[in-house]
């Protein structure tokens, strides 16, 4: 038996690699989601085939990219232009609206019933007395 060639041996390294690669991504999140869900935008309900598939993106519903429970729970699926507009809203209400401002806001530091015991507690003996 003659030993493989250089040539050989690293189209098989290529392909081996290839193969791991491809078992990585099938545990990642958009493949799960691929598999759960219909290839259908859950906006515009574009439909998706192999040939554009690409163009269907995973949105997270939370908008945080590390919670990814195996039920998809967190998913939608969005064309690459309704996942924009997705991000755009949701950007404009964070930056305008009043949602949760990241690392902006500060906590609370007063208490504004602080006082109302006790404000309730005079009241009641000026009206009784």
């Amino acid at each position: 038996m003659a030993s493989e060639s250089p040539d050989e041996s690293k189209v098989g390294r290529i392909f081996a690699e290839q193969r791991q690669y491809m078992v990585q991504r099938e545990k990642g999140y958009r493949e799960r989601a691929l598999k759960l869900y219909p290839w259908i935008c859950g906006r515009c309900r574009r439909e998706f085939t192999r040939q554009n598939l690409r163009e269907l993106t995973v949105h997270h519903i939370n908008h945080d990219h590390g919670y990814n429970p195996p039920d998809g729970s967190n998913w939608e699926l969005l064309c690459i232009y309704c996942h924009d507009e997705e991000h755009s809203k949701f950007e404009s209400f964070v930056r305008y609206g009043g949602g949760p401002r990241r690392g902006h806001d500060a906590p609370a530091t007063s208490n504004p019933f602080a006082g109302l015991k006790d404000a309730i507690k005079d009241k009641k003996v000026k009206d009784d007395g």
